[in-house]
């Protein structure tokens, strides 16, 4: 008699457009800006931006950024959740599973999946693959992965695993992909994050008055830290800093990625390229820990597009850091967090 298994592991990412077409690429951009927790203005207001301001004008110009990294399997972020998936179901007996916020393949996809070829499945493990805590990024993944599963009435649990920004396992394999392009040569590293509006900060402070009110904020203990995107990722600096035995004025943060006109954490990644070289910083690394995956915002907004901002201003040599990808120490940090899932990942 054949074991039964009990348990399985959805790897959760944010998604890409089915194809490079403009009209796959409206479909994609639609889905993704109509989520509340993306765009938190009111329905009515949100459908008159997306669908009639940002969606018609935006769709080609990212039509043809896609293209410029689309590889002849597709999109390079879900290709790589794929991979990470096969990497990790050599190590682990377990069903793996992947599953988009947006697009393809789906929730309920996944879901499904599991059900049909598992029928005694008890717990389903969620790994959103976002290390830092955001209403616009993990937050909705696990909401719409708990709607979905409540909608569909499935047999078995679910348990998501938290945020990860500060987990040793997750610093030292994000440290192992930065250390092979440290040479002591001089070079800055910027680590830089994804944008979010300063208003989500705010709004998804639990105390209600610490989060960007409070002088120096995120250095100063508060139970708004838990949920503060802004801190973690200082968090996240500092500790692959300290790993790396980074000196001080070697290394700082920016965040890439604006939408639109409001407030969004600063200082921007495109400002800080322009400004560098006249600082006397020519020689630079970039690493995006936001992403444990390479995509449409590593690969053509830093690698490509930043970079000709960076040399265009001065600058004299420029290192894209990968994401970590498939590097095996990440495979088997995802291991050990699928099978100690009862344990806390956060510190």
């Amino acid at each position: 008699m054949s074991e039964k298994i009990k348990r399985g592991i959805i790897l959760m990412n944010l998604g890409s457009p089915d194809s490079t077409s403009t009209k796959d690429v409206k479909r994609y951009l639609d889905e993704f800006l109509m989520d509340g927790r993306v765009i938190d203005s009111p329905y009515l207001i949100r459908t008159i931006l997306v669908k009639g301001i940002i969606t018609p004008f935006r769709s080609s110009k990212s039509a043809e950024a896609y293209s410029t990294i689309w590889t002849k399997e597709g999109s390079p972020l879900v290709q790589i959740t794929y991979q990470v998936q096969r990497e990790l179901q050599k190590i682990i007996k377990e069903p793996v599973e992947v599953a988009m916020r947006y697009g393809n393949p789906t929730m309920k996809f996944a879901y499904d999946s599991l059900a049909q070829k598992y029928p005694d499945l008890e717990e389903v493990v969620l790994l959103p693959l976002y290390p830092h805590y955001a209403m616009s990024s993990y937050e909705t993944a696990v909401v719409h992965a708990e709607d979905v599963h409540k909608e569909g009435k499935y047999p078995f649990k679910i348990a998501a695993i938290a945020p990860f920004y500060n987990n040793p396992d997750y610093i030292s394999a994000l440290v192992e992909s930065i250390k092979p392009h440290i040479k002591n040569d001089g070079k800055h590293l910027l680590f830089s994050y994804h944008s979010i509006p300063e208003r989500h900060i705010k709004k998804s402070d639990i105390t209600g008055n610490h989060c960007l009110k409070v002088e120096d904020c995120c250095n100063k203990p508060s139970a708004a830290h838990a949920v503060c995107y802004r801190h973690q990722c200082y968090t996240t600096t500092r500790l692959v800093a300290e790993q790396l035995g980074l000196p001080a004025g070697s290394y700082s943060v920016s965040f890439q990625s604006k939408l639109g006109r409001s407030a969004w954490l600063t200082p921007a990644t495109t400002a800080r390229m322009e400004q560098m070289p006249k600082e006397g910083i020519k020689d630079l690394m970039v690493v995006c820990p936001s992403f444990v995956s390479d995509c449409l915002e590593t690969l053509e907004e830093v690698a490509i597009r930043e970079k000709e901002n960076f040399m265009e201003a001065g600058g004299e040599t420029y290192d894209f850091i990968p994401c970590m990808n498939t590097q095996q120490s990440w495979i088997e940090t995802i291991k050990k967090w699928f099978l100690n899932v009862d344990e806390p990942v956060t510190a």
